[in-house]
């Protein structure tokens, strides 16, 4: 089992350097700026929580492996073909979060600033799902569960979906409303929340009237 984990714990270091890294560096780049925004809503808020979450999640996801070299057993017992499983799924989501960043260009953020105005991106995946880089994080994390299903790879997972669904829903989804109005309301209606044909939104009588 030791070896899974360290695999795991490889594969996870390779996804956080590349997808927040290396992005960050790339976005810098193109941008003068990191991209970064940071927790939005006050303490105790919806959307604080979706922020706290987030860490939880990535911080448990990278302690899962360690607690299991470290002794802590998980709970398929020794499944070779599940851990191999995971790791397919985690490799395929590590790739398509990079993905999704790339088509996302210069409008990537981690987090929302209120007072910001970005492009609203709606090709490439975007034309299937509207949030394509936290699907592939959620298949990321199922990935790096399977490698290690203990239960703190499974509390983590749980934290993560948590917090995407707050941020999604709670933060993001009524400021692009804001911001883009009747274009992010038809866009909406023609794309999934994180599955394609799944979550998309019909226009209100206000949306359709306006």
């Amino acid at each position: 089992m030791t070896g899974w984990a360290w695999t795991a714990l490889a594969l996870y270091g390779f996804w956080l350097l590349t997808a927040f890294g290396i992005r960050t560096l790339i976005q810098r780049r193109r941008t003068g700026d990191s991209g970064f925004r940071g927790l939005s809503g006050t303490p105790g808020s919806a959307s604080w929580w979706a922020g706290v979450l987030f860490v939880v999640a990535l911080l448990g996801a990278a302690a899962a492996p360690v607690v299991t070299l470290a002794g802590m057993p998980v709970l398929t017992g020794h499944a070779p073909a599940v851990h191999a499983v995971g790791m397919a799924i985690a490799v395929l989501g590590v790739v398509g979060t990079l993905m999704a960043q790339r088509a996302m260009g210069t409008s990537w953020r981690v987090g929302v600033d209120q007072e910001e105005r970005t492009a609203l991106v709606s090709d490439g995946p975007f034309t299937l799902v509207r949030n394509p880089i936290f699907t592939t994080m959620a298949v990321t994390g199922l990935g790096l569960t399977l490698m290690v299903p203990n239960l703190l790879a499974i509390a983590s997972l749980a934290a993560l979906a948590i917090a995407v669904e707050l941020q999604v829903r709670v933060v993001e989804e009524p400021y692009l409303r804001a911001v883009h109005g009747p274009a992010y309301t038809a866009y909406a209606a023609s794309a999934g929340r994180f599955v394609p044909g799944f979550g998309r939104q019909r226009p209100s009588p206000i949306d359709t009237n306006s």
